[in-house]
């Protein structure tokens, strides 16, 4: 599945989605998401957005301030399905310790252990071409993308 997709563009090196988020570019682009066994999971793409790009579209998802959107929304699903993790977040909601749920949000893409790797497009209609030739090329894949 990745090779097929590699040869759509020309790729970053996958970095932890910590050390992503410090590295992307501010231009536009797409970015791929997989978890450390190496499955890819999520297609996204960022545009312009206020000259911050594929690094504004991932610090947002990083402070947890798209926990209802895109990939933030698809890994809290995913760690909301996970008694471990609801059960440590309950923890500290019973121990007075309740977290805001920016909070929850970062946490839930900390505990799906994503790596991250992008490619940069001339502007922000290109960046959706693109994204778009991924997802057809990725059409059978088990993705977390909820619209296809």
């Amino acid at each position: 599945m990745l090779e097929v997709v590699s040869a759509l563009a020309h790729w970053s090196p996958w970095l932890p989605f910590d050390a992503a988020v410090a590295a992307a570019p501010r231009e536009p682009g797409v970015y791929l998401a997989r978890q450390a066994a190496g499955d890819l999971v999520y297609v996204g793409m960022a545009g312009e957005r206020r000259g911050q790009g594929i690094r504004g579209r991932l610090t947002v998802y990083w402070r947890g301030k798209a926990a209802v959107s895109g990939l933030g929304e698809a890994a809290l699903d995913r760690a909301l399905a996970d008694p471990v993790f609801v059960q440590q977040h309950l923890d500290e909601v019973r121990a007075g310790s309740p977290k805001r749920a920016a909070v929850w949000a970062h946490d839930a893409l900390r505990w799906a252990g994503l790596q991250i790797c992008w490619a940069v497009t001339t502007d922000g209609a290109a960046a959706k071409a693109l994204e778009r030739v991924v997802l057809d090329t990725l059409i059978t894949a088990s993705l977390w993308n909820r619209a296809r």
